[in-house]
């Protein structure tokens, strides 16, 4: 679950105040509202990158002014906007890789057939070769080494900054069937977006954040 309970966020004035809401397991939203408002300082609060001014977050049932973000990150995947600052491997199968380990309990108590099967189901699910050199591929493809190095994970909660931004239609549609087949399974998940098809694909709750508040 992700809870916000009378959170707001600012330094000389708020940028946000007194938000509450719940995202429950089982459960996908969709954040909109125009630039500037704080669509992606919010989706930051939810797993500590930064902490609430007032009011409490919790992600999994974990406070994040308590745990420290590395421990967040073992329950709630991060996507930021632009995969070019969360890609730092040079091959499609080291990325997945490293991002695995980082978030295994203990970061290495997975064994090696294990993370070798999620592998091959997460680069055929997103039409991924493992040997392919990052770089090379074109920002569609990169925005999926991306998003597959969150979900191979298998976090309760995602939290998704515009994944779209770089996809074409059939990229989309393969992101929307795979988001929407975690969340059958339990996963909760935050998505920021202004795509209209893209969140036409979606079985999701709507969000609005206008005038410093979250509007249902």
């Amino acid at each position: 679950m992700l809870k916000f309970e009378d959170v707001s966020f600012g330094f000389d004035e708020d940028l946000f105040a007194n938000v509450n809401f719940k995202l429950r397991p089982g459960e996908i939203a969709v954040l909109t509202g125009k630039n500037g408002v704080g669509k992606s300082t919010l989706l930051r609060l939810c797993n500590g990158l930064l902490k609430p001014t007032r009011g409490k977050v919790s992600v999994a049932g974990f406070m994040t002014d308590e745990h420290k973000t590395s421990a967040l990150a073992r329950h709630a995947g991060f996507l930021f906007q632009n995969p070019d600052r969360q890609i730092s491997k040079h091959t499609v199968a080291e990325e997945l890789l490293f991002g695995l380990s980082l978030t295994a309990p203990d970061n290495q108590n997975i064994e090696e057939a294990e993370k070798q099967a999620l592998l091959a189901d997460i680069t055929e699910e997103f039409g991924l070769s493992p040997e392919d050199e990052i770089f090379t591929l074109s920002k569609g493809y990169r925005q999926l080494v991306a998003i597959a190095s969150v979900l191979i994970t298998k976090p309760s909660v995602l939290l998704f900054d515009e994944p779209t931004v770089c996809l074409d239609k059939n990229q989309k549609k393969t992101l929307a069937d795979s988001l929407s087949k975690r969340v059958k399974s339990g996963v909760a998940a935050l998505v920021i977006s202004h795509d209209l098809d893209f969140i036409d694909l979606l079985d999701c709750k709507k969000l609005i954040l206008k005038d410093k508040e979250i509007k249902e």
